[in-house]
């Protein structure tokens, strides 16, 4: 039976792996179908600490993937398809076949942006497509950008480009915003946004280079084709879904998916499962927040372990020496 395990390797999966590992735990860490999570995809990231000319995405997981095993923690391309919890631990499910068995377990599987579907989408994430305005808003000043979506995030989203861009076109398939009608005000009052009622963005359009320079547009209720919009980027807003399949119906989420902390920092209502990052975050959705949960998680997992593991001893020490035991995890925890 493993100690820890922790499934995801993105910011908040590797964060909880560099604590464990350094904590001695020894960590299993699963990767799952997209090994380094959402930033595996982007290009340069500006907004991390400690890099102030900035650092590819891959590269910045590629880094902490190694500091973590430098100490000590291991790594498995396994996908977890299913999860029962018992008493003191936690059974796992890994590619619909083999079994693993672990008495902590940290959820930071994150969660992944809707796209449209549209041909060469993948291609063109990071060359003039995101879904992140907060992440890439800052590289597309003084060019027109698009906004795809018609609920708060696309409202919100829009809003932040216009301390960036020279005009925001927010695209919508309808003919009204689906956003709270205080969103939808502030974005539909600022100067630099323009919406474009019951239209769907058909195709992109790239440059000799490959990076985007406009989309196609198809009207919703005619089907006929809207022309072209030219576009140094387009930000897609149509939501996330986080990655919790195999944890629906046994721990607790929201009407989305994402997992519920119930007990202190990252702790689920299950005792020893934790949760980190996007999967459990629908509000900052950021690098470094993810980093931030990840710690949080391993150190809550950590103690949670030391509990446990005197909790198991001290059925079998006499009341002076339990008590003496209790007394020194006490102390450490506090300190």
């Amino acid at each position: 039976m493993e100690k820890i395990v922790i499934i995801g390797t993105g910011c908040a999966g590797l964060t909880a792996a560099i604590y464990a590992a350094r904590g001695g735990l020894a960590p299993l860490v699963l990767e799952g179908r997209q090994p380094g999570g959402q930033l595996s995809t982007t290009t340069l990231v500006e907004n991390f600490p400690g890099f102030p000319e900035g650092i590819d995405g891959p590269e910045l997981i590629m880094q902490m993937k190694a500091q973590a095993e430098k100490f000590g923690a291991r790594f498995d391309y396994a996908e977890v398809t299913g999860f029962e919890p018992q008493k003191g631990s936690v059974t796992l499910e890994l590619d619909g076949e083999r079994r693993l068995h672990t008495r902590a377990l940290i959820i930071a599987s994150g969660a992944s942006a809707r796209w449209l579907g549209l041909p060469r989408e993948k291609e063109l994430i990071g060359h003039g497509l995101t879904s992140c305005a907060t992440c890439d808003g800052a590289f597309y000043r003084n060019v027109p950008v698009a906004v795809v979506g018609g609920g708060d995030s696309a409202c919100e989203e829009a809003t932040f480009l216009t301390r960036f861009a020279s005009k925001v076109y927010l695209i919508h398939r309808r003919e009204k915003l689906r956003a709270s009608p205080i969103m939808a005000e502030r974005a539909l009052a600022n100067s630099k946004i323009e919406p474009i009622w019951n239209v769907a963005v058909a195709e992109y359009l790239t440059d000799a280079e490959g990076e985007m320079r406009g989309v196609r547009l198809t009207d919703t209720f005619t089907g006929k084709d809207r022309g072209e919009l030219a576009v140094k980027c387009v930000f897609v807003a149509i939501g996330h879904e986080p990655n919790t399949r195999p944890f629906l119906g046994k721990l607790a989420t929201d009407a989305d998916g994402y997992l519920l902390k119930t007990h202190g920092a990252t702790a689920t209502a299950i005792p020893g499962v934790f949760a980190a990052g996007d999967v459990s975050d629908r509000v900052y959705r950021q690098a470094v927040t993810a980093a931030g949960d990840g710690c949080a998680a391993a150190l809550d997992a950590e103690r949670y372990l030391s509990e446990f593991d005197f909790e198991e001893e001290a059925h079998h020490l006499p009341p002076a020496a339990a008590a003496e035991k209790a007394q020194a995890l006490v102390e450490s925890i506090s300190t």
